[in-house]
């Protein structure tokens, strides 16, 4: 089974989306298998995380910002590649540090995910997007 799911974003930072994942296989007859997801964009990344405190997603986000500044920052100078903004650049560095796809196992029809963990687009962009993570439960 195949699905593309859309995620709207506002800017940098972690959407979830275990709901969407969650409803899309309870339509399905339960079984078990592998989740496979994949971000269709070069400047976003996909993280199981912890969804109990949205503390971490702050401070995620905050690290990946002061781990890869913006191109504008005197410590980036030597990119070229700043023609799309001082932006995006960065947010292809942190998609290549960062996982752009996933495997979860399904047991029963449901992600076998521990009890705080979610899973999210993290958007490395400032401008909002709309991104498109294709799953695949084999």
């Amino acid at each position: 089974m195949n699905h593309i799911f859309e995620i709207e974003t506002r800017g940098p930072g972690l959407y979830e989306f275990t709901p969407d994942l969650s409803a899309w296989l309870a339509t399905l007859p339960p079984r078990d298998g592998l989740l496979t997801l994949l971000v269709r964009h070069t400047s976003a990344s996909l993280l199981i995380q912890e969804n109990a405190d949205p503390e971490v997603q702050d401070d995620l986000r905050e690290f990946f910002h002061r781990l890869v500044p913006p191109s504008n920052d005197p410590s980036m100078r030597y990119l070229r590649h700043t023609y799309e903004g001082p932006d995006d650049m960065p947010a292809h560095i942190k998609s290549a540090l960062l996982p752009v796809s996933l495997g979860i196992p399904v047991i029963g029809g449901r992600m076998a995910l521990g009890t705080w963990q979610g899973v999210y687009l993290f958007e490395h962009r400032t401008r909002p997007h709309r991104r498109e993570v294709a799953v695949h439960l084999a």
